[in-house]
């Protein structure tokens, strides 16, 4: 039988240093998947308390000790810090643990770069990394000396080779910005057409995982990759959905999912991707009903809409993976609304996967589209917490 050409994934240990900022993730869940979606394998996991990182080595020279151990005991391979590192910092902790340190900034560009398909979302990874690598150039080109001049120039050193990495990768980011700058006038372009055909255009977003591409694959009927997994959708979509209550189409785009901490580069360099949002008339904001997370991650979505100017657009908050909730927590009705930002905002429960709660989806976005200032339907009395949220429906 022919040796499988299938390579096993690299071991990776998980580390994460709580700050005292909130949202600590304690079972270091969230970096547990990010390594999954990247083709890494979580060995071990490492949790530290510390007022203030290391400025040498971010952990300290006795946890890094104990990190170095835990990996020769488990053959991990590889280190992911949940914090982003400095340069010096992950260059300290790759000569104290004799092992590749990356953090959470370069596996969440890692994991854009293996799912990015489309011309515009490869130059976005790409403008993204390279930012990235501008910064890291003393970690990367340490070993390479100052060369001298060229035959026949006697003395005098020449240019340092980081000088040249340097140059190369800003002409690089300058190159690739101008294309995606050519891509947002060209989707500038189309935005202007569907403003002179009055089509009313909407959005989904939502933290990444919530299920946005399985809802736009269920209301218009498309074939867009989804999966249980972070990041599965990374270009934006546009399909045409028609509503029959309203007796026309609307456009309807699916975009990149947002996550805690999203580098500011990503931001930046997925403009033209998250520019579908700002220019919408209206937000479906997905959230994953079903994690008990979900207030962190409503909140850090609206921080991102706020980022990048899309949050005074309206929004209908859907509670999706209504079929994974308990039988104790699952609403007495599809449709009420939900305190966002001192705001009451339109809410329905769905389960995009069975078709649960999508007729009312359907007529709430025909009565949005007929009126778009209708006011959202009663809200119930809600607390901070989800199965507490309603008096009646839980």
């Amino acid at each position: 039988m022919p040796a499988s050409t299938e390579q096993a994934p690299a071991l990776a240990i998980l580390v994460g240093v709580d700050l005292g900022l909130p949202h600590f993730d304690a079972g270091l869940e969230e970096l547990g998947l990010l390594a999954q979606s990247a083709g890494l394998q979580a060995v071990g996991r490492i949790t530290c308390k510390r007022k203030a990182p290391d400025a040498a080595l971010f952990v300290g020279s006795g946890k890094a000790e104990e990190i170095k151990q835990l990996a020769q005991r488990l053959g991990a391979t590889e280190i992911l810090f949940d914090q982003s590192l400095s340069p010096a910092q992950q260059r300290n902790l790759e000569r104290t643990l004799d092992l590749p340190v990356n953090d959470r900034t370069l596996l969440i560009l890692e994991i854009f770069a293996q799912r990015a398909r489309s011309h515009e979302g490869k130059l976005q990874v790409e403008l993204a990394r390279l930012q990235y690598l501008s910064t890291r150039l003393v970690r990367r080109w340490s070993h390479l000396e100052r060369q001298t001049g060229g035959a026949g120039v006697r003395g005098g050193p020449g240019e340092k080779q980081i000088e040249l990495d340097r140059r190369m990768i800003g002409d690089a980011i300058k190159r690739t910005r101008e294309r995606l700058h050519k891509v947002k006038r060209q989707r500038q372009t189309q935005r202007r057409q569907r403003e002179r055909c009055e089509a009313y255009t909407i959005s989904l977003v939502g933290y990444t995982n919530a299920g946005k591409s399985t809802l736009f694959n269920a209301l218009v009927k498309a074939r867009a990759y989804a999966a249980d997994q972070l990041f599965a959708t990374l270009d934006t979509t546009t399909r045409q959905l028609y509503l029959g209550e309203a007796g026309r189409s609307v456009s309807l785009s699916d975009t990149v999912g947002f996550i805690r901490d999203l580098p500011h580069g990503l931001i930046d360099a997925f403009e033209a991707t998250l520019q579908e949002a700002v220019d919408a008339d209206l937000l479906l904001h997905v959230v994953d009903a079903a994690n008990p997370d979900f207030p962190e991650q409503i909140a850090e979505v609206q921080r991102v809409l706020a980022e990048i100017g899309a949050d005074h657009i309206p929004q209908i908050l859907v509670f999706n993976k209504l079929d994974a909730l308990e039988s104790g927590r699952r609403p007495a009705c599809v449709q009420d609304s939900y305190e966002l930002d001192g705001r009451p905002v339109a809410r329905v429960f769905v389960s995009a996967r069975d078709g649960e709660g999508l007729p009312a989806l359907r007529q709430l976005l025909a009565q949005r589209v007929m009126a778009p200032c209708a006011e959202p339907p009663r809200s119930f009395e809600m607390g901070a917490d989800f199965p507490d949220n309603h008096a009646s429906p839980f």
